[in-house]
């Protein structure tokens, strides 16, 4: 929000520069991001009079023109198509300088020329340069410019939080400088306008819960055409406003300098009574944005009796807005809860003025006072004759009172503030308080949304004390190191094993769009959002592949070969036994994931491997890295996102922990990533979990190998084959893994042959090819029993 100077300090004038006061205010909670002044610096440019206008004898488009500046008058040849003799411009004498260039005596096609008469962008006003800037008709010759146009002002942009709605206006800043500086509050003096007609405009509220309060009055015979005065339009656009019409621009100036949004209707436009109520399915309206919008029954809307005429606390209808031409005025100032304006304007992928502070919360005590403030400002412009001002009070916020005690706000600002330096801040914030022995009990003022609970009102005691005047202390408390648990890893060690794996982190939005939950997740009901940030990113995740998948979809648009993503995040699963906890809601778990996406070549390119690209077992041996020194299994199964075939169900110690797979080719298809993606998606609290270290003894002796070739049905998996041994192998057997698989000719039909290594060792003396071969008769004997498996010749 921008606020000039000196409309800010025609409230409250502190005697500090505009630095320290721009300094002090951040330092209060009201960042001030930049301070601008309105035009460059300058010297040498004076109001000139234009005595004549003649045509160039060498130029069609310049002009000669005579220039009483004053003191002199000069000779000044101009291009701009506006000048006219009687006019009053700026003038730029010989040797001043703008925009680094300065201003010399020329001879411009035969013409001599003494002076440059300016417009608003050669004086760094604005960048409209479609003809000269036009000085008011009192400007005297020679007057210097800077201080006709009051130039030597600053403009503070303030970023303000969305719970300081308060200080959406120029009295809502001129507060807190009060308050900070002790310097005195000048409000506005607003004195009601007596009527001088009866005119009324018939309006109700049928839901009370979204408008609480309506006033309004009728102007009669107004000049809806009169030009706004100068000085309005030089605050409103140093505000950041662009003037539109007297009408226009006198509720604007309401908004900013009393945070009361006002707006006006053509009284002659409107059928029948006024009522704010709930929109219906099927209503259409159109906006003074251009805008067409389809209302229902959770958009609060003015309507009269053609239908809705305005999306309350947002933005009027084109159906009745107050053209140049209109002669009678209605004038609204309503009040509107935030829930019922809150997300609306969004919904429509708009924004205003108005919907940005009815959402956040208005002064529910100001209706009229807006109403009598905008109607001095509008009888004194384009005149007319105020019928009474009516006000309807149907429901207003209840100010719940809120109680702070002074240990607690000495123990949470860390200094020892006294009783009477607390009731001093709320005095200077204009809270009223009631005073027992060590607490205070302050009633929130119509303006103050933000002020809720205790720790609201400790922090106002801080600000308005200052946070530079609290000392930076060190902590004392004794400092313990904590021993780390031996059965369980932190989330850092297993993204440090992920990174070791040539994986990069990424942190994905939870929200996430809805058919990437039905696609890669076949979730129909995901957690959906009430009031999203964005219209595409309306439900919770239930996994992570989603924001996985964008990435390589965003990085491989970019032409980068090789992609290696992996996440660390929680996801959001319906479960009707979760209760309330201090990770958990009812009805609801937050588990913790880990999943990657991988796709492009397995490895870097170089001259010493041939590239290929990353296949699913590249993706396992990443998972079998994750979860060491607890040993992941794998078995075949069907999921949503993955590739029938070549989808897998990840198992640690019997207990399902994740999915691996490769994407769905439908899904790369519609998700536009052109080449085979790898995930892998694990429950990151499993495998957080690891068994004690057991100590073992290094064998001494040489190991013995024997390779077993076996024959069994093509559909038995190699896993069923391993866990078949795990707990009957010999002693001796320290481990077996396959190395070879044969499917083909010169097989018996529906069988396939299996090549596996058996190591053994012994830890007190050297095998004998005899217990060798015992220990792999042993194994080919189980493996015949359980699934009829022979040897191979």
């Amino acid at each position: 929000m921008n606020v000039p100077e000196h409309w800010l300090r025609s409230f409250c004038n502190p005697s500090l520069k505009t630095e320290k006061l721009a300094h002090l205010l951040t330092m209060s909670g009201l960042e001030v991001e930049a301070c601008t002044p309105v035009a460059p610096p300058f010297s040498g440019v004076v109001a000139g009079e234009i005595l004549s206008v003649a045509r160039h004898p060498g130029a069609d488009k310049l002009t000669v023109c005579i220039v009483n500046a004053g003191r002199e008058k000069l000779q000044v040849v101009c291009g701009a198509p506006n000048v006219r003799t009687g006019m009053k411009a700026p003038l730029a004498l010989v040797g001043t300088e703008l925009g680094g260039v300065e201003i010399k005596a020329a001879i411009l096609r035969g013409v001599e020329s003494h002076g440059m008469l300016c417009s608003a962008r050669e004086l760094g006003l604005s960048e409209d340069h479609s003809g000269l800037l036009e000085l008011p008709a009192t400007a005297k010759p020679g007057e210097d410019v800077r201080r006709l146009l009051d130039l030597d002002e600053q403009v503070l942009t303030f970023k303000l939080t969305p719970n300081r709605a308060d200080c959406l206006s120029v009295l809502g800043i001129a507060r807190e400088v009060s308050a900070l500086t002790r310097a005195k509050l000048a409000s506005p003096a607003i004195k009601p306008v007596a009527p001088k007609s009866k005119a009324k405009q018939a309006f109700r509220i049928t839901h009370a819960e979204g408008c609480g309060r309506f006033a309004g009055r009728v102007i009669r015979g107004v000049n809806a055409a009169a030009p706004t005065a100068r000085w309005m339009r030089q605050r409103l656009e140093r505000a950041g406003q662009r003037s539109i019409s007297a009408l226009v621009d006198v509720t604007n100036y309401v908004m900013l300098e009393l945070g009361r949004p006002l707006h006006v209707y053509d009284q002659d436009k409107l059928k029948g009574a006024i009522d704010v109520r709930w929109g219906h399915k099927g209503e259409k309206l159109l906006l003074l944005n251009g805008q067409e919008v389809e209302v229902d029954a959770t958009v609060l809307c003015i309507t009269d009796e053609s239908g809705p005429i305005g999306l309350a606390g947002i933005m009027g209808g084109e159906s009745t807005k107050a053209e140049t031409y209109t002669q009678n005025i209605f004038l609204e100032s309503a009040f509107f809860f935030p829930d019922a304006v809150a997300g609306r304007a969004r919904r429509y992928n708009f924004t205003s003025d108005a919907a940005h502070r009815f959402e956040r919360g208005v002064d529910f005590s100001n209706n009229v006072d807006g109403i009598e403030r905008a109607t001095q400002l509008i009888l004194e412009i384009c005149g007319g004759e105020p019928g009474p001002a009516v006000d309807l009070v149907k429901r207003l916020p209840k100010r719940k009172p809120v109680r702070m005690r002074v240990a607690r706000a000495q123990k949470v600002i860390g200094i020892p503030v006294t009783e009477k330096e607390v009731g001093g801040v709320f005095k200077r914030l204009g809270l009223p308080f009631s005073r027992k022995a060590g607490s205070f009990t302050v009633t929130p003022p119509s303006f103050r949304f933000d002020l809720e609970i205790e720790e609201d009102l400790i922090e106002e005691v801080a600000r308005v004390h200052g946070f530079e005047r609290i000392p930076a202390l060190p902590p004392r408390a004794p400092a313990a190191m904590a021993a780390a648990a031996e059965v369980r890893r932190s989330l850092h060690a297993l993204r440090e094993r992920l990174a070791a794996c040539d994986y990069q982190e990424v942190i994905t939005f939870s929200f996430v769009e809805p058919q990437w939950e039905a696609d890669l997740a076949g979730e129909a009901n995901p957690i959906r959002l009430l009031n999203p940030i964005a219209s595409q990113l309306s439900v919770m995740r239930t996994t992570l592949l989603g924001g996985l998948l964008a990435g390589v979809r965003y990085n491989a648009a970019r032409k980068l070969p090789r992609i290696r993503l992996f996440e660390v995040g929680r996801v959001f699963l319906r479960d009707a036994t979760a209760k309330d906890g201090p990770l958990e809601v009812a009805g609801l778990r937050q588990p913790t994931r880990i999943a990657a996406v991988a796709c492009g070549p397995a490895i870097e390119e170089q001259w010493g491997i041939p590239s290929r690209p990353v296949d699913f077992f590249d993706l396992k041996a990443d998972v079998e890295v994750l979860t060491y020194p607890r040993v992941a299994s794998f078995e075949a199964a069907a999921h949503p996102a993955f590739h029938p075939g070549r989808s897998a169900r990840i198992l640690v110690e019997g207990r399902e922990v994740g999915w691996i797979g490769a994407l769905h080719p439908q899904w790369q298809q519609k998700y536009d990533i052109f080449q085979s993606v790898v995930c892998f998606e694990v429950d990151a609290a499993t495998i957080q979990d690891i068994p004690l270290p057991k100590p073992s003894i290094p064998s001494r002796f040489p190991p013995v190998t024997r390779d077993i070739a076996l024959l069994v049905d093509a559909n038995i998996s190699v896993q069923a084959l391993l866990d078949a041994i795990a707990d009957e192998k010999p002693a001796i057997v320290q481990e077996v893994r396959l190395f070879d698989l044969y499917q083909g000719q010169n097989l018996p039909a529906g069988k396939k042959s299996l090549a596996f290594r058996v190591v053994m060792q012994d830890t007190e003396r050297t095998l004998t090819d005899a217990e060798a071969d015992s220990a792999r008769d042993a194994l080919v004997a189980l493996w015949g029993r359980r699934f009829t498996a022979t040897l191979r010749t």
